[in-house]
């Protein structure tokens, strides 16, 4: 699902539901380009608020269980779940 952001920025943040181990369900913000995630999968998230969108406190963890890493990253990888680019 997409989410618009605060006053004045302008965009369609990319954000999912995810129910957590004790049962509560929160939004989660999925960084970087582009995602695989899909309904059922499971993810591992971190705190850390966006900014610029009400109510999202939590980013999801690329590149770790069912959530890919970010695709041709070759700056702040380890962020982003993506390995070093072969030379």
């Amino acid at each position: 699902m997409t989410f618009t952001p605060k006053k004045p920025n302008s965009a369609l943040r990319k954000v999912a539901r995810v129910r957590l181990t004790t049962g509560i369900e929160v939004t989660a913000y999925i960084p970087g380009e582009g995602h695989n995630l899909q309904e059922h999968n499971v993810v591992l998230i971190r705190g850390g608020r966006v900014k610029d969108l009400p109510g999202v406190r939590y980013h999801i963890i690329r590149g770790t269980l069912d959530t890919l890493g970010v695709d041709k990253r070759r700056n702040g990888r380890s962020k982003y779940g993506a390995k070093r680019p072969k030379a």
